[in-house]
């Protein structure tokens, strides 16, 4: 009997330890974290020469101020503007990129923010859609499809 108690109470000791390994938490980490809302814009179908404008919401959700750095579009086409002032933790900013819409095709182009964020210290954001074709002015234009002279 003397053996079956011992052996329950250290079969509980145990179990209690274990549970105790299970609840330590891991150590928060400092710093400032950057989530974006949406990381792709798509403009759709954009006419020549129209709105080439659109933005990208963020959050700071770290425990720091987050702070933008060097943010870069990938061609002289895609031109971000950015907050300069550091975001406070729980704080929103907003990051604005105008894509020139006079030139024709598809738009594939990225933007990189970097940031002193400790979960993603560069991140790259995308724009897509297509521009259409410039209007060509001053001709007429058939509806039939027959020859216009």
């Amino acid at each position: 009997m003397k053996k079956l108690i011992s052996s329950t109470i250290a079969a509980l000791v145990m179990v209690a330890m274990s549970f105790n390994s299970f609840a330590q938490n891991e150590p928060i980490q400092s710093g400032a974290k950057i989530t974006f809302l949406e990381d792709t814009y798509d403009y759709g179908e954009v006419k020549y020469g129209g709105d080439g404008y659109c933005t990208f919401i963020f959050e700071n959700t770290g425990n720091e101020p987050l702070v933008l750095g060097a943010v870069k579009g990938s061609c002289s086409c895609t031109v971000p503007e950015w907050p300069k002032a550091p975001i406070a933790p729980g704080e929103t900013g907003v990051l604005k990129v105008k894509y020139n819409t006079q030139k024709a095709g598809a738009i594939n182009k990225s933007v990189t923010v970097n940031s002193n964020a400790i979960n993603t210290p560069v991140k790259v954001v995308r724009i897509m859609g297509n521009v259409l074709p410039k209007p060509v002015s001053g001709a007429p234009v058939s509806t039939s499809g027959a020859p216009v002279k």
